[in-house]
């Protein structure tokens, strides 16, 4: 019997011989009596492509044949446990971002204090703006909860906040920051 099966983009054909062509047929579980063996081996084909050869299993072996094995292996001491912790590989990653998450809480952290440091050099002469300015605008304090922490009226804020916006945009230079 010549059995095709579709492989990616192409079609190959394997020649089974009569013990293999029987042990198909039960792998496949088909039952029928008194078939000839064209009839057989039709059906066996019919059955191998409804099974294997049609284009949804060979689309999700494409995608997912690699899924979940990565090429990092970790060594398996005698003394530790059979228990793999292997990570991926960072060229294997869509986003590496993960594997440098220190190096960027780092740049965020230091980029904040440069920026606090900035507003409070231009408003070193009214602390209370620049305060009120990293609380509320940076830090993404509501106003009234601001307010109330330092016991001021919600508008004695807006005004501060609008005062300190005004004073930051006339001194802003975005080669000095």
């Amino acid at each position: 019997m010549k059995l095709r099966i579709r492989y990616d983009e192409t079609v190959q054909t394997l020649n089974l011989d009569e013990k293999a062509t029987e042990q198909l047929w039960v792998s496949l579980s088909l039952e029928s009596k008194g078939l000839s063996n064209s009839e057989k081996e039709q059906k066996i084909q019919e059955a191998f492509d409804i099974q294997y050869n049609h284009p949804e299993y060979n689309s999700w072996h494409k995608f997912d044949r690699h899924r979940g094995y990565s090429k990092a292996q970790s060594s398996v001491d005698d003394d530790e446990d059979d228990n793999e912790a292997s990570e991926p590989l960072m060229r294997e990653v869509a986003d590496d971002r993960i594997f440098r998450k220190d190096e960027l809480d780092r740049a965020e952290t230091e980029s904040y204090e440069v920026t606090c440091g900035w507003i409070c050099k231009v408003l070193v002469k009214k602390p209370e703006w620049a305060d009120a300015f990293i609380a509320v605008r940076m830090d993404g304090e509501p106003i009234r909860e601001y307010a109330v922490q330092i016991g001021a009226d919600e508008n004695n804020i807006t005004q501060k906040l609008n005062r300190a916006k005004k004073k930051l945009a006339e001194a802003y230079n975005p080669g000095e920051v």
